[in-house]
């Protein structure tokens, strides 16, 4: 198991769980360069030099975002690994995660960070990068299980197909946003997890349809 996926959320005043709440939907619908503390004062009814006493810039307070959603976002893997056995499941399952964001008109919150990434404070980088890491890292996994129990099937590395579901599910949540459409992103998700599957497992999905 991934270690940081034994960390939990640091407890936050309440007044700063709402604007963090309020900065992330702000975020994953517009990106990080699209809204503004104005933004958020105006929401919540405050000034904005309320918000800067819970957080100083917005470079500290992207820093937050990122942490706050990595942690959670790790927290759903660990939950997923948990209920389900099967490595071909766990990547449906992996895949509607996203699924989930784009259905509540929704986008990744580090994918939006990660188009913005060359205008980003310098010291949110390395969460943004953070965040791809463990994902890589535990699809790694996942993939490694299935060769091993013969239910997938690839020639490249487990670190190399990692990186390639993380592109085109993120490349998929792009390209289904303008329009308004999730059934290009299941298309795309299925078609890749389809050509994972090893050959008996293709078989043995296909007659269960039947």
């Amino acid at each position: 198991m991934l270690t940081s996926m034994e960390e939990r959320e640091p407890e936050r005043l309440p007044t700063a769980t709402l604007i963090l709440d309020v900065a992330e939907r702000l975020l994953q619908i517009r990106g990080f360069n699209a809204f503004s503390y104005a933004d958020i004062a105006t929401e919540l009814k405050m000034s904005k030099a309320a918000l800067h006493y819970h957080f100083v810039g917005k470079a500290e307070l992207g820093g937050e975002l990122i942490n706050r959603y990595t942690i959670r976002f790790v927290a759903a893997l660990a939950a997923l690994e948990a209920r389900v056995s099967d490595a071909p499941a766990r990547l449906a399952a992996y895949s509607d995660l996203y699924l989930a964001l784009l259905l509540e008109q929704k986008m990744c919150l580090c994918g939006m960070l990660a188009t913005d990434f060359e205008t980003l404070p310098d010291s949110m980088h390395a969460g943004v990068v953070a965040f791809f890491d463990k994902n890589e890292e535990w699809l790694s996994r996942v993939l490694e299980d299935g060769i091993e129990k013969g239910a997938l099937e690839f020639e490249e590395t487990p670190s190399e197909i990692a990186w390639m579901i993380i592109g085109c599910l993120q490349g998929a949540m792009l390209i289904a946003k303008p329009y308004g459409d999730t059934s290009r992103f299941k298309s795309t998700a299925s078609q890749l997890f389809k050509g994972l599957r090893a050959p008996a497992a293709k078989t043995s999905r296909s007659r269960a349809v039947k």
